[in-house]
Order: structure tokens, then sequence, then C-alpha cells
């Protein structure tokens, strides 16, 4: 007797329609996505300064493959940077990116804050002693004096055309006073 098309079912064990029903198909495309995806997080890593790096949970083979590739040129370059991807395929990479958002956040954070404090410099050196109040305010063990000087110094400055020194010390006061609160 031959058997029906239909009845190959009934050679198939129960646990085996089980896993067939388990089994998640990942197509291609989502695989080339995916290895793309962890290309860009080690370019970003390669990208990092050493003292950025050191605060990345890497594994010392990773770390090597890293510096390498920030050391090597065009070519080399690209190859490194395929290999990385490919080491991070192996691994975990959520706390690499919980690190590195973290890293950028406070990059963010800094860049944000540099902004403020410019903008406060410029008002400064702009309106003179009418803002001293408002630093004052946001830092209290501001020296009233020392930023007054500052301000008639940068005026001066500006009104001669001069390099612009005290304004740039004005800038590095207020970060000074903005790291001590």
């Amino acid at each position: 007797m031959t058997k029906q098309p239909e009845d190959w079912l009934d050679d198939v064990p129960d646990n085996q329609e089980e896993e067939d029903d388990e089994i998640i198909w990942v197509s291609k495309s989502e695989i080339k996505r995916d290895a793309e995806e962890l290309k860009r997080l080690g370019a970003e890593l390669v990208e990092l300064g050493k003292n950025s790096l050191d605060k990345i949970p890497l594994d010392e083979d990773l770390r090597a493959a890293i510096e390498l590739a920030q050391k090597i040129k065009k070519e080399g370059r690209r190859r490194q940077m395929q290999l990385i991807g490919k080491m991070l395929r192996s691994r975990d990479e959520d706390p690499i990116r919980q690190a590195l958002d973290k890293l950028k956040n406070r990059h963010n954070q800094q860049v944000a804050l540099f902004h403020k404090l410019e903008v406060l410099r410029d008002r400064l050196v702009e309106q003179g002693d009418e803002v001293v109040p408002e630093v004052l305010n946001l830092y209290p063990h501001a020296d009233r004096q020392q930023l007054r000087a500052m301000i008639r110094n940068a005026q001066k400055e500006k009104a001669g055309n001069k390099p612009p020194k005290a304004y740039r010390q004005i800038f590095q006061y207020l970060r000074e006073l903005a790291e001590t609160v």
C-alpha cells in the first residue's frame, strides 16, 4: 500500500509538530539589517576616545579590535569594522548600548549647559551690572567684584576691537561656578 500525501503527518511524532510551531523564522533581510546595526554600533565605539571607551563594558578582544580600528585607515579600517560588527553579534550588546547612550546623554547635557552659560555671558557683557544679580541668584558663591571687573574688561576689549580675553574669562568663571553647584 502506498502512502497518500495526507498520511505523512501520521508518521511525525506529536512533539515534532510542537517544535515546528516554536521555530521563529527570521528573514535574510532582517539578519542583514541587524548586522548593519551592529556595524554602526561598532563605528560609534571606534569614534570614542580612550576615556570614553573606559566607561563602556567591553571584553579584551573587542577592546583590542576597536583600538586597532582607531589606528587603521582606508580599506583596512573598513575590514576591521566588519570584524567588530561580527564580534558584536556573539555578545550581549545591551550593556554596551546603555553605556553609550549614557555617554551621549551626558555630552548633550554638557552642551546644553555650555550654551546656557554662553547666553548668560553675552547678556553680562551687553547689559552689564543689570544681569549680575541674576548670576548671584543662580550661583550664590560667586564673587560680585570679580565678575563686575571681568565684565568691564570685556566691554573695553569689545569697544577697542581687542582679542576677547576677558570675554573668555567670564565663560570660564561661569563654568567653574556651574561645576561647583
